[in-house]
């Protein structure tokens, strides 16, 4: 089977399409053949090192959370789950981004036939995190909450769940991204000089309450500024302000379950949440959607399809 490799950490240079054994399923497990595999932003913090001390690669290192796909075996002791059907998961052990894959049954659950398939490979890292900070921050009716990347791959799940709220939600990102924003039910506010009192203005009196850091970059401090509680306060990137200021800073391991993902999914085929795809990649074309990633300006999640 083809699968996506890398030797040493470094720039998408290193990334490599293999001819690797097919792995089979042990008790517990299945293996998925994948229909489609999202690429995300803490994949190439991994593969270039960054985050080696706390994320260590072992070479070589394979890579990938998000899938779906269909059943292809099942391992013993399996029940639940039958070659054929199809479903959308996670694996912890960096390796979706590859034609088949293992995964444990607690990780899987059913794809409903009208999410698709780009969609459903989408998922994952980005909706369980989305899911995570706007439960650590728990907007309600009444108030505000400010969401820094509110345009990206986070962003858009995190801004439509904190619509779903109730609350009013001030979504910080680049002007290209704030048609479809007001769409969801948000308030776009662009980034640069002024930032705090655009963001008053945007609140309309409406107190602001919550704010959700998905950039880093001083948004912590500018969410002090503003008088926000530390405790409704959640980034998920900027981890000095973690320890000097004591706010939150959860991201998808506390949301990481195949529940979380069966009501995205649900929400998903009901047409209560939608979930831009940029563009997909074949496979063999994993250095590009990377370079495209790395790049920025990301409206939505880039998908690759084995």
């Amino acid at each position: 089977m083809k699968a996506v490799r890398f030797d040493e950490y470094g720039g998408i240079e290193v990334l490599e399409v293999r001819d690797v054994a097919r792995p089979e399923p042990g008790p517990g497990q299945v293996l998925v053949a994948v229909r489609a595999a999202s690429i995300n932003p803490s994949e190439a913090a991994i593969r270039a090192g960054r985050v080696r001390d706390i994320f260590p690669a072992t070479f070589p290192s394979g890579e990938g959370s998000d899938l779906a796909g269909v059943v292809e075996e099942v391992g013993a002791d399996v029940t639940g789950v039958a070659v054929g059907e199809e479903v959308i998961g996670f694996t912890n052990n960096r390796a979706s981004h590859a034609e088949y894959v293992l995964v444990e049954t607690a990780n899987l659950t059913a794809k409903p036939a009208a999410v698709p398939w780009e969609v459903a490979g989408a998922l994952f890292v980005a909706g369980v995190t989305g899911v995570a900070t706007v439960r650590a921050v728990a907007p309600t009716v009444g108030e505000a909450v400010v969401i820094a990347g509110a345009g990206g791959g986070v962003g858009v799940f995190a801004v439509q769940l904190a619509v779903r709220t109730g609350a009013r939600v001030i979504a910080l990102a680049s002007e290209r991204h704030h048609a479809w924003l007001r769409e969801r039910g948000a308030v776009p506010v662009a980034y640069g000089d002024g930032i705090r009192q655009r963001i008053m203005v945007a609140a309309e009196e409406t107190p602001v309450a919550a704010f959700i850091d998905l950039v880093g970059r001083g948004y912590v401090e500018l969410a002090l500024e503003l008088g926000i509680a530390r405790d409704r306060i959640d980034t998920i990137v900027d981890f000095p302000a973690v320890q000097k200021y004591g706010v939150k800073s959860e991201g998808g391991a506390e949301a990481a379950s195949a529940v979380t993902l069966a009501e995205l999914a649900d929400a998903i085929a009901a047409g209560d949440l939608v979930v831009p795809i940029q563009r997909t990649y074949p496979l063999d074309k994993v250095r590009a959607a990377f370079t495209e990633l790395e790049a920025g300006h990301i409206a939505g999640k880039i998908v690759l399809i084995p």
